[in-house]
């Protein structure tokens, strides 16, 4: 979350609060008075650019103002990414202010996308959209075991008959409504994954909540206006996406079709003692490649890499680095089989493991990489234990945190004598730098560089990266919760927030420095509620309650109970509260009267005045004597920074 998000929020919050949002009515909050809301799927919105019908899987009213069309693919990992922020606008708004619709889009290169589509659009013809929509979960979930069977199985789980279901799929009667979907998202422009359409307006990726709460903000207005000037509801969405896809500019921008600047930086990344090598030592075009054995794109990209090795045989080296991003938990399982071939047997084996690894996947579950191993020739007792212990998480770290301070965040990565590109790129991109680079490689050569130091002399002068960002956030008070060392000298203050689910994502990794540094680190709370998170502010208080009943372990007790009761129902609401105090034994009359009183809600506000002053909006947020993490890094990022801090 940035600082526009928190200023939107806030302005949510007090227009709520003057009953004025939107102008809408908090008695009749969809402004509607002339009709009754319509049921999602019950409207035809046929004669819309982008049309909605009963036939389109839909979550909220059919004449809710705001319309959030998805075109989306169950094999994209970027599609399951965005899954969370949509529950997070899901409960913001409500079903009254915003409807999802699905549109189907499997890209071509997912091979196994097309098939799940067709059987979820098959489900949503048996058993409607809420069955839709039980099997989306179920695949987003599995997204690698995207079989027929399990399409069977989560048919049946969402209340689909099985009998119709298996009918249906054999004789493909979801292909069309897949089809038709497909020809509107090629229509609209929509032909990345996932893209979005809101009442019109496109917002492509899996952008955070803030982008989506900006254009849904707008367009409930937009939604007011017309309704106000006598439009009904129904009649909203049609009128609103064809004026904003009119609207929408039918030329390229004039700016867009200027030549990109290029980017000549050279980049300072360093080949390590440790780092797999394809092809020669003395070669004079080295390519580093962050990669992810999980990421398709990181597959898709290998022929690219073979035609280069191809191409300029002796000329060029690849060198591997491992970048396992956080949200595929089987690429550090998988790193640690092909580092485990690579410590076992060398270069050799490492790109054989590689390339197994590569044409095994999506499929990199344990039996995957026993088989693999096997293959290779390794004690998979040996390889398994490893991984269970993460015996090259040191190493998976350490290039994970050289990805991040040359910025090379997504998957594949690829820096050419320390010039990036950034992607499954072709080879002729690939070939321009190459070429650049090998002329002049042969420069330096000519005027005495042996060919195995070209490298090392063009780091010399290479771009580091910047120092880590700070924050000037004064030292805890005493009284705030703290876990680690009392007198530790580095400290973490944590700013966050007992609703946001990031903060949640996070508490693993707070656990791993407990248990790497014990007491050299002070881990210190700091409560930062978000305008949006209404039960996150009495959970705060609640939390300094058992704080001051039963210290420090009283209030991460209490801290634990509340992020595992995060997610279900009314699960920080009083009662829910309430319910925690109780089973940790804390004083009930003492604990009612505190929330009753807000006792500690002048704590709370001063933490969040020093988040404020300090330009800290989102959660969660870290400060490690003063150096600054925000969001739910992994645990490298903190190691990278605290051991900064110690050296200093």
């Amino acid at each position: 979350m940035n600082k526009g998000t928190a200023i939107v929020g806030f302005f949510l919050c007090f227009l709520a609060g003057m009953g004025l949002m939107y102008g809408i009515d908090r008695k009749n909050p969809t402004g509607i008075e002339a009709e009754s809301v319509a049921a999602a799927g019950s409207l035809d919105h046929s004669a819309a650019v982008i049309p909605v019908t009963k036939d389109d899987p839909q979550w909220g009213n059919a004449d809710a103002p705001v319309t959030i069309v998805e075109f989306s693919d169950f094999e994209c990992p970027f599609c399951g990414r965005v899954n969370p922020t949509i529950k997070q606008l899901k409960a913001k708004y409500g079903p009254k202010k915003i409807r999802f619709v699905w549109k189907h889009q499997p890209l071509p290169f997912h091979k196994n996308a097309k098939p799940a589509h067709e059987a979820a659009a098959v489900v949503m013809q048996v058993a409607g959209s809420e069955a839709f929509w039980k099997f989306h979960d179920n695949a987003f979930a599995n997204r690698t075991a995207l079989t027929p069977a399990n399409f069977e199985k989560w048919a049946v789980e969402a209340g689909a008959d099985l009998a119709k279901f298996k009918a249906g799929v054999a004789a493909k009667k979801g292909a069309p409504k897949v089809a038709a979907d497909q020809a509107i998202a090629r229509k609209v422009g929509a032909t990345g994954t996932p893209a979005f359409r809101i009442n019109g307006v496109t917002l492509s990726g899996a952008q955070p909540v803030d982008k989506f709460t900006a254009v849904i903000d707008q367009q409930l207005a937009e939604a007011q206006k017309l309704i106000a000037s006598g439009t009904k509801p129904s009649e909203v969405y049609v009128k609103l996406t064809n004026k904003n896809a009119k609207a929408a500019p039918t030329a390229p921008d004039a700016k867009k079709n200027e030549p990109k600047k290029e980017d000549t930086t050279v980049w300072k990344v360093p080949v390590s003692k440790d780092d797999p090598i394809k092809g020669k030592k003395d070669a004079l075009v080295t390519i580093i490649e962050f990669s992810d054995y999980q990421c398709p794109f990181c597959k898709k990209v290998n022929p690219t890499m073979k035609q280069i090795m191809d191409t300029y045989k002796d000329d060029v080296r690849i060198v591997w680095k491992d970048n396992a991003l956080p949200f595929h938990p089987r690429a550090k399982p998988a790193a640690h089989v092909a580092i485990a071939a690579y410590k076992a047997k060398g270069d050799k084996a490492f790109w054989e493991a590689h390339d197994k690894l590569f044409a095994s996947q999506p499929k990199l579950e344990d039996a995957d990489l026993e088989r693999i191993s096997g293959e290779l020739g390794l004690n998979w007792a040996q390889v398994k234990a490893a991984i269970d212990g993460g015996k090259y998480n040191a190493m998976i770290d350490a290039d994970m945190d050289l990805a991040s301070d040359v910025n090379a965040r997504g998957t594949p990565h690829f820096f050419v004598n320390g010039r990036r590109i950034s992607g499954a790129q072709p080879f002729e991109n690939f070939k321009k730098l190459i070429d650049e680079g090998l002329a002049k490689a042969k420069a330096l050569v000519a005027k005495g560089t042996p060919r195995a130091k070209v490298y090392d002399e063009i780091m010399k002068t290479a771009k580091g990266p910047p120092p880590p960002e700070k924050k000037d956030v004064p030292a805890p008070p005493a009284t705030s919760p703290f876990k680690g060392g009392k007198n530790a000298k580095i400290v973490i203050q944590e700013f966050s927030d007992f609703q946001c689910p990031f903060c949640s994502r996070v508490n693993p990794t707070i656990k791993q420095i407990q248990d790497e540094f014990g007491d050299k680190v002070k881990i210190v709370w700091r409560n930062l509620p978000l305008k949006f998170h209404k039960d996150a502010p009495l959970a705060a208080e609640a939390a300094l309650e058992a704080h001051a009943q039963k210290g420090n372990k009283g209030f991460w007790d209490y801290h634990d109970k509340l992020f595992a009761n995060q997610k279900t129902p009314d699960g920080l609401k009083r009662a829910g509260l309430e319910k925690y105090a109780e089973e940790l034994g804390l004083d009930m009359a003492k604990f009612k009267a505190a929330l009753d009183s807000n006792k500690h809600k002048a704590k709370v506000d001063a933490d969040m005045a020093v988040a404020q002053k300090a330009g800290i909006t989102g959660t969660p947020g870290f400060t490690v004597n003063g150096y600054w993490i925000s969001g739910a890094q992994p645990f490298g990022k903190f190691k990278k920074l605290i051991k900064l801090a110690m050296k200093q």
